[in-house]
């Protein structure tokens, strides 16, 4: 499922990313700043985020009945506002399962340094 989701998040494609997460799912950016679904997918429509490039790494999965976190660390490349960014993040995304089918409620990025 985590791969999937960022397979829709390299698409671009607001409404295939926003099959992934729940209504009241937000982001918690590496900044620390909180972005909520409809930000989110609209800086996508909008192209004002784009992802060219998203590799995931050191994937693991812990599921909790109908609960999951996922943590990687993804690299991603894109565009945010017309300035390139390149990212290496430890990625955390909490999922529940409802309706028989897998949904993202909540993302936390942190800045991914190599020791």
């Amino acid at each position: 499922m985590e791969r999937d989701f960022a397979t829709a998040v390299l698409s671009n494609n607001a409404d295939a990313i926003g099959k992934f997460l729940t209504d009241d799912w937000a982001i918690v950016d590496a900044d620390g700043g909180v972005i909520d679904k409809a930000r989110f997918l609209s800086a996508i429509k909008s192209g004002t985020l784009v992802h060219e490039e998203m590799e995931l790494d050191d994937l693991t999965v812990r599921t909790h009945g109908d609960s999951a976190v996922v943590t990687n660390i993804t690299s991603t490349k894109g565009r945010f506002a017309g300035q390139e960014f390149t990212t290496q993040e430890r990625a955390t995304d909490f999922f529940v399962k409802r309706d028989g089918h897998w949904r993202c409620v909540s993302s936390q990025l942190t800045t991914f340094k190599k020791k």
